[in-house]
């Protein structure tokens, strides 16, 4: 966000120095934590095609990604600084996320509890965009979203945590199976904007889902000049990628999709991407923070 001109506040449970030299110089914070602490964790990208044997084991991934194996004692406490209400005063969009990394349920209800209570402090008109994830202990995440869905105006989350609450696999180029996931999404999670984040395609599903286009593209754009280009990307790639030629399939099955669904959809194709060594960490948050930022206002090069 700060990258793109839009400046933020964060609140951090746990600090360092590694943190305090990478957040950039635009980005405030307020931290719950009472000392530094430093909790590692082990990411591992891997390439398409890339292949394991061992044994039995004979694995080949069809697509770059990556693997995170979490330790984070920090977050799994959650702790919430009292500073956190008074600063909402003047927020125009409040992210939550971060809660999947909680396991115990008495501390997560504790946590919520605080979390509503500071919510309150938020101006009419701001906008509460909640980004889902993988809980570490599932049967948490509907208690999280049951406690929070009446303060969500938009709600999101990606392509493998469509398929997790819905339960079964999900053909992301056929408009038939999206459009009944979708349908069956909302009935689930009754939130009036729901934003779905894929590598084929992004869409906003909601009553005046068309507003949402702008935003939705600023969070392919720059998701995509970081898989291209990794974290020193260039504002001449970032320019330049807006102008790429997007998947066919993709583009088709958008136009299918709103031909489909009418306005209650508005899907973003992605683009036609051949990268040797793409960035696969932090994709879905690098979408988050465009989406936001382009709820703000124009980005560069748009509008």
């Amino acid at each position: 966000m700060c990258r793109l001109g839009v400046p933020s506040t964060l609140h951090l449970v746990s600090l360092n120095d590694v943190v305090r030299r990478l957040l950039p110089a635009s980005c405030d914070y307020i931290c719950s934590g009472c000392r530094d602490t430093l909790y590692p964790h082990l990411i591992v990208q891997y390439d398409q095609e890339m292949r394991v044997r061992v044994g039995d084991i004979d694995v080949r991934a069809p697509f770059p990604n990556r693997l995170i194996y979490v330790n984070d004692p920090a977050n799994e406490a959650m702790l919430l600084s009292d500073e956190l209400g008074p600063l909402l005063r003047d927020a125009r969009v409040f992210l939550i996320s971060g809660f999947n990394s909680v396991r115990d349920q008495r501390v997560l209800d504790q946590r919520l509890s605080t979390l509503r209570g500071h919510l309150r402090h938020l101006p009419a008109g701001a906008v509460v965009y909640y980004e889902d994830a993988a809980f570490h202990e599932p049967a948490l995440s509907r208690r999280v979203r049951d406690a929070l869905v009446e303060a969500i105006d938009i709600y999101g989350l990606n392509e493998d945590e469509m398929q997790w609450h819905l339960g079964h696999g999900v053909d992301l180029l056929s408009v038939t199976e999206v459009e009944r996931a979708l349908t069956a999404l909302r009935a689930l999670i009754p939130v009036p904007i729901l934003v779905v984040h894929t590598r084929y395609w992004s869409v906003a599903v909601g009553e005046g889902a068309g507003a949402y286009a702008g935003p939705l593209n600023d969070g392919v754009v720059i998701a995509s000049t970081r898989y291209s280009h990794g974290d020193g990307y260039t504002d001449q790639q970032y320019a330049a990628m807006r102008s790429r030629p997007r998947r066919t399939a993709a583009r088709e099955f958008a136009a299918a999709l709103e031909g489909r669904m009418g306005g209650v959809v508005r899907c973003v194709p992605a683009f036609a991407l051949d990268v040797a060594e793409p960035t696969t960490i932090g994709l879905g948050d690098t979408f988050v923070g465009g989406f936001l930022a382009g709820l703000v206002g124009p980005l560069p090069g748009r509008s």
